[in-house]
């Protein structure tokens, strides 16, 4: 039989797990963690090479040069899986005061997440850079990890229940507090991966640069994991002494 608080604290922390791991989930899916405010473009010309940017950003070959100076001029959004631009819908939006945009994405295939980056993007003769291209491997990789953690302690813990029996709390616990790690080291390589391209490139005057929600639900579902990690090793190893002290009260 289990104690009313034991029970209290599986059912705060399985909430605390659903929560963090709908969090991730949206965060992984959603291209708004990190986002570019570029100025507003007056004359054919530059509207002429922005449309330019725009055919080479959907339809021309990956390149991480190309891509990065169409995000910084063009309002981008940039996630683990997918890169977009604000586009107008008419064709002379630049004479307009106010023109209509929306969004256009593309999404990042498996082949281009293992691109390697190099010293100078675009210029594969700089020589790879090697901390830039582990980042952004641990970018994508790592929340895939954490979301594997959550739902291997998941059926581990349907087992149990199934089972009637607690003693996998314990490590259900420590797969939660490895998904939360995982979900902190992710936000912490995309952050320092950012950081370093913007060193690297040529960043257009007057764009600005902020941290998009994306980026934000995936920072809230580490604590959230390591919230119900503490109580499920706090229940566990509460019910074991308990179950202890009564088994040697009983042979007593």
């Amino acid at each position: 039989m289990v104690d009313n608080r034991y029970a209290t604290a599986l059912v705060i922390a399985c909430v605390l797990s659903a929560l963090a791991t709908v969090y991730l989930s949206v965060a992984v899916g959603t291209q708004h963690w990190y986002q570019y405010s570029s100025p507003p473009v007056y004359g054919e010309h530059n509207a002429s090479e922005l449309r330019s940017l725009r055919d080479e950003f959907t339809e021309g070959e990956f390149d991480e040069k190309t891509y990065s100076d169409s995000l910084f001029r063009l309002n981008g959004t940039v996630g683990l899986w997918w890169r977009c631009l604000q586009v107008p819908t008419t064709t002379h939006w630049y004479k307009e005061p106010d023109p209509k945009m929306v969004m256009e994405c593309v999404s990042f295939t498996l082949s281009q997440q293992f691109t390697p980056k190099y010293k100078e993007p675009g210029n594969h003769n700089s020589g790879e850079d090697m901390i830039r291209t582990y980042l952004w491997r641990c970018q994508f990789l790592l929340p895939l990890v954490a979301l594997g953690l959550v739902v291997l302690g998941g059926l581990v813990g349907f087992c149990a229940c199934v089972c009637r029996n607690l003693s996998p709390t314990l490590g259900i616990g420590l797969l939660h507090l490895l998904a939360g790690l995982c979900s902190l080291a992710t936000v912490c390589c995309f952050l320092a991966g950012m950081d370093l391209l913007h060193r690297v490139s040529v960043v257009p005057d007057r764009v600005d640069a902020t941290l998009g929600w994306s980026l934000y639900l995936a920072l809230i579902s580490s604590p959230l994991h390591m919230m119900a990690a503490a109580l499920l090793v706090w229940a566990a190893r509460s019910h074991s002494k308990s179950y202890y002290r009564m088994t040697a009260y009983r042979v007593a």
